[in-house]
């Protein structure tokens, strides 16, 4: 979404620079035998910052942190921290620690850097890219549309390392139209637990191919992925149009992600303006700013629909009239939709401006309980209701955004270790991205599991994204009729539960 960090409210970041959330974990340092030929850094402030990620909630010491210059390294490590059928410590791959509850962490073990691997190679024909996974999406889209080509599908921030977002899932504006980022993958390079350096796919090794996609980590290190490439389009009609009505919204929403893409548009999401929260309306004009306000203080919840359409100089003429007939089909409140014209990197890239500016301020580093859901279509109505009327719209404030925008299952692989609803063609992508302080971290905690029980209450079959149980029936539960194949992937290629302990699945 545009500008999405400069949503968060500044007056409780300013409280959140004093926060610290501590997670036990003993201070160990690990001492490796020189015959492994590999430098583990222990100095304080490198093991400081491997013990935080984005979410600002825990605090996990690691015993050391690896920055590996090839694969190889990551592979002679693992075989001794399994070596003689004992396990001697546990490993975690860390790219830019962008997980919210410490998934990314390891107490007391090695914790592997992998930024420490980044690299594109374009293929001749530009029809794929073999990538690092330590590389930055922003660096994929840099290098490659500097050939004319790109990834088809995004997630909302870039700034995230490709192994990290495909051991999840990879989600954003496009995934109606191209799915997930781990749905445009031809092949991997992975490390499993027991040190084994093997290429999958879906022909080779599929198995591990299948499992490593949304696996979270738990079967092995990717340590190499190529990524599908297209044609890079060089600019987008970028807009945003006004609903006071959640159905009409959701119906136009709907009827966006079922047009072919000649006529459709590339992009789409879905935010929700509350009046308890602080309101960025800095999309449209000055001349109308004042009026979206009054238009949120009236209704107290206003949807903004989100789209753009990518082109070319080729389609430059005709442009404008498409974007027109487009947005003539949408049953937005009249007058309520600014268009912009920009680059289709800046489209790609632009909740980094947000961050940027928080980081300037030194606001960025508060603690993130953000809720990440799917939500079947059938009860999208109920979920809105129930959880944004409710229970968002009815705290004293909200300090952060709100998304919510549909996608097509179709789009999916289930093969694939992720999960979404499987029972509906359309599935709605919910993110409660909140920001908290050392006073309210628990009571926006407190908020997340609210609506949770209000699905759960309500038989609402939703399934969550970045999510952290605590307990073995609660990723049962998560997984399904998929939990059997994960469980016994796990054993298969990580026996000795070596890998990304974070996640407390195993």
């Amino acid at each position: 979404m545009a500008n999405i960090f400069l949503r968060i409210t500044l007056i409780t970041v300013l409280i959140c620079l004093l926060s610290s959330f501590t997670k036990s974990s003993e201070n160990i340092k690990i001492v490796l035998p020189k015959f492994l030929n590999l430098t583990l850094s222990t100095d304080p402030s490198t093991i400081s910052a491997a013990s935080h990620d984005f979410g600002n909630i825990t605090t996990i010491t690691p015993g050391g942190v690896l920055c590996p210059s090839s694969p190889a390294e990551i592979s002679r490590l693992l075989r001794y921290a399994n070596s003689n059928g004992k396990r001697i410590f546990q490993v975690a791959a860390r790219g830019k620690g962008h997980s919210l509850n410490g998934q990314a962490s390891v107490s007391g073990g090695v914790i592997i850097n992998m930024t420490c691997l980044a690299g594109v190679v374009v293929s001749e024909d530009k029809k794929y890219a073999d990538v690092a996974a330590g590389t930055l999406w922003v660096n994929v889209v840099k290098q490659t549309t500097e050939k004319g080509v790109s990834p088809v599908t995004f997630t909302d921030y870039l700034h995230v390392t490709v192994g990290g977002t495909l051991s999840n899932a990879g989600i954003g504006g496009m995934v109606f139209r191209h799915g997930p980022l781990i749905s445009n993958v031809l092949e991997l390079d992975v490390i499993t637990g027991k040190g084994e350096m093997l290429t999958c796919s879906p022909q080779l090794n599929s198995d591990l191919f299948y499992g490593a996609l949304g696996g979270l980590g738990q079967f092995g290190i990717i340590t190499r992925a190529r990524i599908v490439l297209d044609h890079a389009p060089k600019r987008a009609k970028w807009f945003q149009t006004l609903y006071s009505d959640f159905t009409v919204f959701t119906k136009d929403q709907e009827l966006l992600i079922s047009m072919a893409s000649d006529i459709g548009v590339d992009y789409l999401e879905g935010q929700i303006m509350l009046s308890n929260g602080i309101l960025d309306t800095s999309f449209f004009p000055p001349s109308d700013q004042s009026k979206v306000a009054d238009l949120v203080k009236k209704h107290g919840i206003i949807y903004v629909l989100e789209g753009a359409k990518y082109y070319d100089d080729h389609t430059l003429p005709t442009i404008g009239k498409a974007v027109d007939k487009l947005t003539k089909t949408l049953s937005y409140l009249p007058g309520f939709i600014s268009i912009h014209d920009v680059p289709y990197f800046d489209l790609l890239d632009r909740v980094h401006a947000g961050e940027n500016r928080l980081r300037s301020l030194g606001l960025w580093e508060v603690p993130h309980p953000w809720l990440n859901l799917y939500v079947p279509k059938s009860r999208i109505l109920d979920f809105h209701n129930g959880v944004i009327r409710d229970i968002l719209f009815k705290q004293k404030t909200t300090s952060g955004v709100a998304l919510l925008y549909p996608t097509n299952r179709d789009k999916w692989n289930d093969r694939m270790s992720a999960m979404i609803p499987d029972e509906e063609d359309v599935v709605y992508i919910i993110g409660i991205l909140q920001s908290a302080n050392p006073q309210t971290l628990l009571e926006v905690e407190s908020v997340n599991d609210k609506m949770i029980r209000f699905c759960k209450d309500s038989g609402i079959k939703i399934k969550q994204y970045l999510m952290h149980y605590t307990k073995k029936e609660e990723w049962v539960e998560h997984f399904g009729p998929k939990w059997a194949d994960f469980s016994k992937r796990k054993d298969m290629f990580d026996p000795m539960k070596l890998l990304a302990p974070g996640q407390d699945i195993f």
